[in-house]
């Protein structure tokens, strides 16, 4: 997934409000841009941190501009847009460029199933419907390795009994977890921020559910889908 705009450096001033930060561009400029990450971003909303931005002149965006990435300085970066994820995964599948999944001839996003909820991809044509639910991971706490979640999510410990439940009438059911990160290389559930969520997740997979994990190729020109890597309980 290419960025629609070219990417410029800033520099983070502070994230607010949850979907606002400020930030400085390189010229002197003070500008406010959008945050689409609902959690906590730790780690990753220090002051003073790099980080690139999405211009854009849409008349209908009151911001003129996206933060998309964390510029760690040392040749890895991060992406915060929770978006992309789904965004990545899609144009993945379309391709049948997703390693871990079974064959499929249908891909379908956001399908009405459980209790008033949407998967993210429903996958056809092999017998067995596959039941897709993305994560976005953003958080590292130990070096090389990737946490979900980093803020308390009743959604997501939801989404874990839902795909239970897909499990038990028949189908198969797969969380995935998209690390956006390009210095980890496995991804676990972060059970001290979140127990409830971790034993949903234990439960969900008991019962059949599977995890699976990729990395992400990471530049402020495109975001893409990297390797298969190991998910630790």
């Amino acid at each position: 997934m290419r960025f629609a705009t070219p990417l410029v450096p800033a520099r983070l001033i502070r994230r607010y409000k949850r979907f606002l930060a400020d930030a400085r561009l390189e010229d002197g400029r003070e500008v406010t841009a959008h945050c689409a990450n609902p959690g906590s971003m730790m780690g990753l909303a220090e002051p003073g941190a790099k980080i690139w931005l999405e211009p854009n002149d849409d008349p209908k965006k009151k911001l003129k501009y996206g933060w998309r990435l964390v510029d760690h300085e040392n040749g890895h970066f991060t992406g915060v847009d929770t978006s992309v994820p789904n965004k990545a995964l899609k144009a993945a599948l379309m391709t049948h460029d997703v390693s871990g999944l079974p064959d499929y001839a249908l891909v379908r996003p956001e399908v009405k199933y459980g209790q008033n909820s949407r998967i993210d991809f429903l996958l056809s044509g092999d017998g067995l419907d596959t039941y897709v639910e993305v994560k976005s991971v953003t958080l590292s706490r130990q070096p090389g390795l990737a946490e979900f979640p980093d803020s308390v999510t009743a959604r997501g410990a939801k989404h874990m009994a839902e795909l239970a439940e897909m499990v038990a009438l028949g189908h198969r059911a797969v969380m995935f977890y998209l690390v956006q990160r390009t210095d980890c290389e496995a991804v676990t559930v972060a059970a001290d921020i979140d127990p409830t969520y971790a034993a949903a997740v234990a439960k969900a997979t008991a019962t059949g559910v599977q995890c699976l994990a990729m990395t992400c190729r990471i530049s402020p020109e495109a975001i893409t889908l990297g390797d298969v890597i190991p998910v630790r309980f």
